[in-house]
């Protein structure tokens, strides 16, 4: 099943891309998506993900057609066929 993935600001900077379509089979999640691009993109991996927490919410906001992943089902989110992911990096100050 085709699933689009776009990348916003520095993601589409670190990856080289803008949008891509990744084949799934059906009932794949996010956590499951974010794995495969951070074997394919390593740089993403660290990015996606505060190294010291370990928690990719920490640095990154996720959107499921349009939907923050938080008011779904977070990373267990089951993906269908032709959904639209998009990665959107979180600034952080202190």
């Amino acid at each position: 099943m085709p699933l689009t993935i776009k990348f916003v600001g520095a993601f589409r900077h670190l990856s080289g891309k803008t949008q891509f379509t990744l084949n799934f089979q059906e009932g794949f999640t996010v956590k499951s998506i974010i794995d495969a691009i951070s074997q394919d993109l390593p740089l993403l991996k660290h990015t996606f993900c505060d190294q010291e927490l370990n928690d990719a919410r920490s640095n990154s906001l996720i959107l499921v057609n349009g939907r923050e992943i938080s008011v779904l089902n977070g990373y267990a989110t089951k993906l269908c066929d032709g959904d639209e992911i998009v990665f959107v990096p979180v600034v952080h100050g202190g």
